[in-house]
């Protein structure tokens, strides 16, 4: 199973000047590195969470149709899935209708249920395209994912110069702000 990003955030869930006003700069001459920074934080938040924050478009592949019909989705929110397309064995595609698989609302991991398809074990590889995320803006995203992210920002910020193994630690306050969204699995 690979998961890979087709179509990244538009924007971040804070602006440059949320950061610029959260470090106390007051001019505009370090806007391209904060840029930089705050998209940073943001990757680190969502590896860390397993959450994508603002829309984005993900491709989840497998090897074979799952046997028990149903995929877990590993980003979270799912908000649709766009396309299921399944691989025969002369590796000519074959896309699925929408009628045939269904986005399950309501859980962690969230699931795709495929319909019963005759030459499923057949299958060399399956696609499955989905949008996820809490929306086009950073309205949406948590204040406390937010608050993460600036903190991070801020950290990343004031430890740019080098690195010896205190400033590489992340900061204790980032890890309590997003333990609450972090993926538990048994």
């Amino acid at each position: 199973m690979t998961m890979f990003l087709v179509t990244p955030p538009a924007l971040e869930p804070v602006t440059v000047a949320d950061a610029r006003a959260f470090l106390r700069i007051s001019t505009e001459s370090e806007d391209d590195i904060l840029r930089r920074l705050v998209k940073t934080a943001r990757e680190l938040v969502e590896a860390e969470t397993g959450l994508a924050l603002i829309d984005q478009t993900w491709r989840l592949r497998v090897d074979r149709w799952p046997r028990s019909g149903r995929l877990a989705l590993f980003k979270y929110p799912a908000k649709a899935v766009t396309a299921v397309v399944a691989y025969q064995p002369d590796g000519s595609a074959i896309s699925m209708e929408p009628e045939e698989f269904m986005l399950q609302h309501g859980r962690r991991p969230q699931r795709v249920y495929m319909a019963q398809y005759p030459e499923a074990q057949s299958f060399c590889g399956l696609e499955v395209d989905f949008i996820a995320g809490f929306g086009e803006t950073g309205v949406e995203v948590p204040d406390a994912i937010k608050q993460a992210i600036l903190t991070l920002t801020a950290h990343l910020y004031e430890n740019r110069a080098g690195l010896d193994s205190k400033q590489a630690e992340l900061p204790p306050m980032v890890g309590q702000m997003v333990d609450s969204w972090r993926r538990i699995s048994l």
